[in-house]
């Protein structure tokens, strides 16, 4: 008798069966379990076909001693796809879940499996699951047995293929999962299973309760510990999971409380070890650490403690490795980072002593308008409110001219805004005539009237300030450039368009007056 006929003789005397008779059923799923082991061709699909399917389900049911091998043998044929639907028809899931009660490791370890592999793919009958009530049977299974590598292995696929879920989350995040996930991650044999609890994290991570759950739970420190102790390495694994577990750190500070923590006043472990991330050779933790700075600097005080811990320099130091042919993606976060750390007033004085305007205008080289982008709108916040910033870059003819260059990009209209508004704030917040005849010796002036009939109001406001100061400190400078752009033509038809903003026409006004009073003296 061939294989394929031994297994047909199995099915077949399995599907007759009506008493479940332990010793007589025993045999024949030896036989298809073992065709399955053996990966026989369509073996899976042939006991699907067969009509046991109930009768597996029945004596799952009456949990006994063939209990067992039934759940190994459904786990091994739901490695097939075409099978799980006729799976969930015979009612295998609903049968298999009460298993996981079991205490019985094996028992577990088949009924996993096999719950995993048919609900693999399946919201509905993973949404069926939680309601259930499967996720804390399988944190407590991991916590009772946190030895038992392959049982471990498959809780943790199972919760990595629910984490997405929200009443996912919510019934973890009653359940202290991270000292759990903590353990495991220290524990992990390889990369793969370091791969998988992290995507756990990852995911559970995006809920806000969980991200505080997890920074008081020590979960950023585990991920800085393992990153320390990958560090140095070339094995492709442990480099993925460097990038995976620092941008999972990046992720976390995302929330207000969690980043807190984790900054502890600067002092925190994770803070300290972010520090050094900006100071490695491997460009994916220069990338996490500016951005993890960027987020830690939300809002004064840690950008002010930061300041005195000496971080600016740093940053410095890494953007001036990227000028040229450098990572655009570094370059971007480390300008994210000093566009906020320059907000809090005390900070622009300090950065301005410090030499950082000139250490920034390295950049202006850059022909990548992402970091012209965030250059611009970097050194707009650095004079923002800070006339001595603006007295001095708005003297500083290289970078007017490369201003004037951006002011013209025709292929990106935010590097054009960003340069317009750094030029409106560079005469609103000096207030200078030398800063005034600099930007219209650079013919600038023209951007700032064409900004003022931005579609934005915020940049029409901004110019419409920035030409009213203009006129009111040096009219002789304007004359030609208003007169070139038809200036008074185009502020009336705004002062008498019906919807525009209040604010705006009060500085149309004001320019409209400078520039009367200019014609008449």
């Amino acid at each position: 008798m061939t294989d394929t006929d031994s297994l047909c003789e199995a099915l077949k005397a399995i599907s007759v069966s009506t008493e479940l008779i332990e010793e007589e059923l025993k045999p024949h799923l030896d036989t298809v379990l073992a065709a399955l082991l053996e990966k026989k061709k369509d073996a899976a699909i042939d006991v699907a076909k067969s009509g046991i399917l109930p009768i597996l389900a029945q004596a799952l049911q009456r949990k006994s001693s063939l209990s067992c091998q039934v759940a190994l043998v459904v786990a091994e044929m739901a490695r097939e796809a075409a099978v799980r639907e006729p799976c969930i028809e015979a009612g295998l899931v609903k049968v298999l879940v009460p298993h996981l009660n079991s205490d019985n490791q094996e028992m577990l370890l088949n009924s996993g499996r096999a719950i995993g592999r048919i609900c693999f793919d399946n919201s509905y009958q993973q949404d069926q699951l939680v309601q259930s009530g499967v996720i804390p049977r399988l944190v407590s299974i991991m916590r009772e047995y946190p030895g038992n590598d392959p049982l471990v292995n498959v809780c943790l696929l199972a919760l990595c293929n629910l984490a997405d879920m929200d009443s996912a989350r919510e019934a973890l995040a009653q359940l202290d999962v991270a000292d759990v996930l903590i353990f495991q991650l220290k524990q992990a044999p390889d990369a793969e299973r370091r791969h998988v609890i992290l995507e756990i994290l990852g995911s559970l991570g995006e809920s806000d309760t969980l991200k505080l759950q997890f920074a008081e739970s020590g979960v950023p420190e585990a991920l800085s510990e393992m990153i320390r102790s990958l560090q140095g390495g070339s094995d492709p694994h442990d480099l993925c999971s460097i990038k995976i577990a620092s941008n999972l750190m990046v992720s976390l500070l995302l929330g207000d409380e969690s980043m807190q923590k984790c900054f502890g006043e600067g002092s925190g472990l994770v803070y300290q070890d972010v520090l050094s991330w900006l100071q490695s050779s491997n460009t994916q933790l220069q990338l996490s650490g500016a951005l993890a700075i960027a987020n830690f600097a939300r809002n004064d005080s840690n950008c002010v403690k930061m300041l005195d811990l000496g971080v600016v320099p740093h940053i410095l130091t890494l953007l001036e490795q990227h000028v040229d042919e450098g990572d655009v993606s570094v370059q971007h976060a480390g300008l994210s980072a000093l566009r906020n750390l320059a907000i809090p007033a005390t900070n622009k004085v300090r950065m301005l002593e410090d030499g950082v305007t000139d250490r920034i205008k390295t950049l202006l080289r850059s022909d990548m308008p992402p970091v012209q982008f965030k250059l611009l709108g970097t050194l707009r916040m650095m004079v923002d409110g800070h006339e001595e910033a603006a007295l001095v870059l708005g003297r500083d003819a290289d970078l007017l001219d490369r201003i004037m260059e951006w002011c013209e990009a025709k292929d990106h209209a935010g590097v054009r805004g960003e340069a317009s508004r750094l030029l409106a704030a560079l005469i609103r917040h000096s207030q200078n005539s030398e800063v005034v005849r600099e930007v219209a010796r650079a013919n600038g002036i023209r951007h700032l009237i064409s900004m003022a009939s931005s579609e934005h109001v915020i940049m029409q406001n901004e110019a419409l300030v920035a030409l009213a100061i203009a006129s009111a400190i040096d009219i002789e400078s304007m004359k030609d450039p208003f007169r070139e752009a038809d200036l008074l033509p185009m502020l009336k038809k705004m002062l008498e368009d019906p919807v525009g903003a209040v604010e705006v026409k009060c500085h149309e006004g004001g320019v409209e007056l400078c520039e009367y009073e200019g014609k008449h003296q």
